[in-house]
């Protein structure tokens, strides 16, 4: 039989020339330089550079939350440059999940009520907000856990509600801005495993910044940015991950 011939991974986001500035009186920075990308589904794809150099800028504007001074963005097939402010807000609704390093939980609710909280946005009945927010809860490893409040869990584990809430939305997009600065190395692991897990197992398009060199070894791909270029776009060698072993939950 003749080798199959391999897909072409889809193209999910595309930056083409893209420059923001900001200014403060008289000084005018320029934090991202005409700066053009590709990033595909199915993937995670780490952009990774010092502070400063543009990282956050990018996720922002490559997810809408930020309009870039020229250039544009397409996400999904959107060019997301001429969508109205409501629009842009129905876009990042239905399409997409952020996960942020101080994991953006109320401190009331616990791990099923801040999944299930974003899902009654989306009109879905509660008994399907709730069969989802515990499935979510079950990937992330947190099934046990889910009736504790933020106060009764782990830095690791908040992080991982936080995963879970983005997760329950089934987006075809999900942003993760220095996902693991605030956790140890082993918390840091299975973060960024449950991340990678994702992108395989769901056809999800994982952006993740960070600074963090560990996570380097665990990306499909890693684009190194400074003074807001790409220097680099490659793919971690095999050897790097072959080894791994997914620690467990």
């Amino acid at each position: 039989m003749s080798a199959q011939p391999h897909a072409m991974p889809t193209v999910s986001l595309q930056a083409r020339n893209v420059t923001k500035s900001f200014s403060s009186g008289p000084i005018h920075h320029t934090v991202l330089h005409d700066l053009t990308l590709d990033v595909h589904a199915g993937e995670l794809t780490l952009i990774s550079g010092p502070s400063g150099c543009g990282k956050s800028t990018l996720l922002a504007i490559l997810s809408g939350l930020q309009a870039a001074d020229s250039g544009q963005v397409m996400a999904l097939g959107e060019d997301l440059g001429v969508l109205g402010m409501r629009e842009l807000e129905r876009f990042r609704l239905l399409h997409t999940g952020f996960v942020f390093q101080g994991f953006n939980l109320f401190p009331a609710l616990n791990a099923v009520e801040q999944v299930e909280l974003p899902l009654s946005y989306l009109g879905l009945a509660p008994g399907e907000a709730r069969r989802r927010a515990v499935a979510s809860l079950e990937e992330v490893g947190l099934g046990p856990r889910m009736g504790l409040r933020p106060s009764e869990l782990s830095g690791g584990e908040k992080q991982r509600v936080a995963i879970a809430r983005a997760l329950a939305k089934e987006p075809g997009l999900l942003f993760a801005d220095e996902p693991t600065s605030a956790l140890d190395a082993a918390n840091g692991q299975i973060i960024i495993d449950i991340l990678h897990r994702i992108a395989r197992d769901h056809g999800t398009t994982v952006l993740c910044v960070s600074h963090d060199p560990r996570l380097v070894g665990h990306a499909d791909r890693v684009l190194a940015m400074e003074d807001g270029r790409i220097l680099s776009d490659r793919v971690p060698s095999p050897t790097s991950t072959s080894g791994h072993q997914e620690p467990a939950a």
